[in-house]
């Protein structure tokens, strides 16, 4: 009988299956928990041929966060072609979902990776700018003037998302559909109309 023989990876594939495992990794961990060892023991290979792939912790740790941020910024992605209210619409649902399915990672990078991590903080707050010009394309798609406040609305309500799908009680019935809907009216209050502020009375 023939021996069975193992597969080998591309450098390519090993290179994508360690990231995936430090991604899988990171639910309920720090970044800086995240442990090298481990992810090599899981691969089958040991810590030095990790290392063959990466070159050193903090090149490995950005190659992470830069898969996962990657897979959020496409998972909000709307299809071009839908009209204008739907685009929005589609953009939150996508937000929403990929953060509640993901909620253990994203919580990982939102908190603590972009809590100011040297080593990728440049990455997540450029996903963060990422969705931002989004947000100001669904305004621009509304038909809406371009304004000044725009930019720091836009990252105002990235933010304001972010921590609504986070915080979210997720036993509530129909929770996505009605966190989108808060999100929405978020989106119409804070970005309908920059120019024209509303204050309190008196």
């Amino acid at each position: 009988m023939s021996e069975k023989r193992v597969a080998r990876l591309s450098p390519g594939e090993r290179r994508a299956q360690l990231v995936a495992i430090g991604r899988d990794m990171l639910a309920g961990l720090t970044l800086d928990e995240l442990s090298t060892d481990e992810v090599a023991r899981r691969a089958g290979i040991s810590r030095g041929l990790l290392f063959h792939y990466f070159d050193s912790k903090r090149d490995f740790y950005r190659a992470v966060v830069q898969r996962e941020c990657d897979a959020f910024v496409a998972a909000t992605e709307p299809d071009p072609s839908l009209g204008p209210v739907a685009w929005l619409r589609a953009f939150i649902a996508g937000f929403v979902r990929y953060v509640l399915e993901h909620r253990q990672v994203h919580l990982a990078l939102v908190r603590g990776a972009a809590g100011g991590h040297p080593a990728v903080e440049d990455i997540v707050d450029g996903a963060r700018a990422a969705l931002a010009r989004r947000v100001a394309e669904g305004r621009s798609r509304l038909g809406l003037p371009d304004s000044p406040r725009l930019a720091v609305a836009a990252r105002a309500w990235t933010a304001f998302a972010e921590e609504a799908v986070i915080s979210w009680p997720r036993e509530e019935p129909d929770a996505a559909a009605r966190l989108g809907e808060f999100l929405e009216s978020g989106f119409v209050r804070l970005l309908g109309d920059l120019d024209r502020p509303c204050a309190l009375p008196g």
